[in-house]
C-alpha cells in the first residue's frame, strides 16, 4: 500500500462527500421557497440512507466477485472481508477506503435523481424508491462498468461515471418524470415558467459541486500521480468551456446571458468530461466541455416540447451530458493519456462499446426505474396530496419553514 495514495483518496472521498450537500444547495435554490427544505432533504437524507445500505449490501453487489458479468456476489455483504488490506480493485489503498470512496459516488447518484421529482413526491415514497434504486439500478450498473462486469469486458470506457452516475441518473429521472406527471402548476397548460426562488443559493451549490468534482474525477485515478493530475486539469478546462458553450447558445436564443446559465454550463461541462477525464487530452476536453454546454442547453429546452416535467433538468444536463461525454470519450481517447485510442486516433472499434454503454444505461435505467416507481406507488403512494403540494412540501411533509414571514 501507498501512504501517499491513501492520503489522496481520503481527501478525494471528503471532496465527493461535499458534493451531496452542495447538490442540496444547488437544487434547493432552484425550487419555490415553499419547497426548499423538502428538496434539500432529498439530497441530505441520502447521506444516511444510502451510506448504510452501501455498507450492508450495495458495495458487495457492485464490487464483489463477478457473477456472470451482471452483479457481484455476497462476499462483501455487511462488509465482511473489507478491512485495511487492499482489494483487487485498488491495490495501493486500504479496502475500506476504496469502499467509502465508492460510497460517496452512490450517495450522490441517488441524490441526483431527486431533481426530477422535486416539489411533488411523498417523502416516505422517496426514501423507499431511493433504497430500491440503489440496489437494483445503481449497483448493477456500477458492476457492469467498474466491477469487471460485461461492459468492462467489452472495453467500455468510463473514467469517473458518465455511464454509471450521469446517464443512469438521467434515465431514472426521466422515468420518475413520466410516472409522477407534471407539477400541479404545469398541468393542462396551466402556469408558465417556474422561477428559482434563490439564485445565489444555487450559485453557491454549483461552485461547491465544481470544487468537489476534482475529487470525483481526479480521485477516480485511485492513485496520486500523473493520471490524477491530468484528470483534474481536463475537469477544470471542460467546466470552463461548458460555461462558454451554454451562454453562447443562451445568448443567441434569448438575447441575454444569465447567471443560471453560467452555473448550468459549468455543470454540463463537468458532466460531459466525467467519462473521459482520464482518457482524453486537454484540448479535446475543452471541446467536449464546450459542446456539453451547448448540447445540454438544447436538451433542457426539449422537455417542454416532449411534455415531461423534469423539475430541475436532470435529464437535460446529466442524461444528455453523460451521453455526449461517453460518445466523445470513444472519439477522443488517446493512448498517450491512458493506453487506449479512440476514433480520432485510428481506433473506430472503440465506438461500439461506447454505444453499448449508452444504450445499456438508458434502457436498463429507465425500465427498472419505472418498475420500481410503480411498485412504490402501489405500496405507499408516490405523490403528495394535491393540497399538500399547493401548501408546499416543507410544511406538509416536514412541518418546517425555510423563511419566517
Amino acid at each position: 500500500m501507498s501512504a501517499v495514495d491513501t492520503t489522496f483518496i481520503i481527501v478525494a472521498s471528503m471532496l465527493v462527500m461535499l458534493m451531496t450537500p452542495a447538490l442540496a444547495y444547488f437544487y434547493g435554490g432552484l425550487v419555490r421557497s415553499r419547497n426548499v427544505l423538502s428538496t434539500s432533504m432529498h439530497s441530505l437524507s441520502m447521506l444516511g440512507l444510502i451510506s448504510i445500505l452501501w455498507a450492508l449490501a450495495g458495495f458487495s453487489i457492485a464490487f464483489g466477485p463477478d457473477i456472470g458479468g451482471l452483479v457481484g456476489d455476497f462476499t462483501y455483504t455487511l462488509l465482511r472481508g473489507v478491512t485495511s488490506e487492499p482489494l483487487s480493485n485498488a491495490e495501493s489503498i486500504p479496502g475500506v477506503l476504496f469502499m467509502v470512496f465508492q460510497c460517496m459516488f452512490a450517495v450522490l447518484t441517488v441524490a441526483l435523481v431527486s431533481g426530477a421529482y422535486a416539489e411533488r413526491i411523498h417523502f416516505p415514497a422517496m426514501l423507499l424508491f431511493s433504497a430500491l434504486w440503489l440496489l437494483f439500478v445503481y449497483c448493477p450498473m456500477a458492476h457492469w462498468v467498474w466491477g469487471n462486469g460485461w461492459l468492462a469486458n467489452l472495453g467500455a470506457l468510463d473514467f469517473a461515471g458518465g455511464t454509471v452516475v450521469h446517464m443512469t441518473s438521467g434515465a431514472g429521472a426521466l422515468a420518475a418524470a413520466h410516472v409522477l406527471g407534471p407539477r400541479m402548476d404545469l398541468r393542462h397548460g396551466g402556469g408558465g415558467l417556474i422561477s428559482p426562488h434563490n439564485l445565489p443559493m444555487t450559485l453557491l451549490g454549483g461552485g461547491l459541486l465544481w470544487f468537489g468534482w476534482f475529487g470525483f474525477n481526479a480521485g477516480s485515478a485511485l492513485t496520486a500521480g500523473p493520471l490524477a493530475a491530468h484528470a483534474l486539469v481536463t475537469t477544470h478546462m471542460a467546466a470552463s468551456a461548458g460555461i462558454l458553450g451554454w451562454i453562447c447558445v443562451e445568448w443567441k436564443y434569448t438575447g441575454k446571458p444569465t447567471t443560471l446559465g453560467v452555473v448550468s454550463g459549468a455543470l454540463a461541462g463537468l458532466v460531459a468530461i466525467t467519462p473521459g477525464a482520464g482518457f482524453v487530452g486537454i484540448l479535446p476536453a475543452i471541446f467536449i466541455g464546450f459542446m456539453g454546454g451547448a448540447i445540454c442547453y438544447g436538451a433542457v429546452l426539449l422537455k417542454s416540447r416532449l411534455g415531461y416535467d423534469d423539475a430541475l433538468d436532470v435529464v437535460g444536463i446529466h442524461g444528455f451530458g453523460g451521453t455526449w461525454g461517453a460518445l466523445a470519450t470513444g472519439i477522443f481517447a488517446t493512448a498517450a493519456v491512458n493506453g487506449v485510442d479512440g476514433l480520432a486516433y485510428g481506433n473506430a472499434a472503440q465506438m461500439w462499446p461506447q454505444f453499448l454503454s449508452v444504450a445499456a444505461a438508458w434502457i436498463y435505467g429507465y425500465l427498472i426505474s419505472r418498475i420500481l416507481l410503480h411498485l412504490v406507488d402501489m405500496v405507499i403512494g408516490l405523490r403528495a396530496k394535491p393540497e399538500s403540494e399547493l401548501m408546499g412540501l416543507d410544511i406538509s411533509e416536514h412541518n418546517e419553514r425555510a423563511y419566517q414571514i
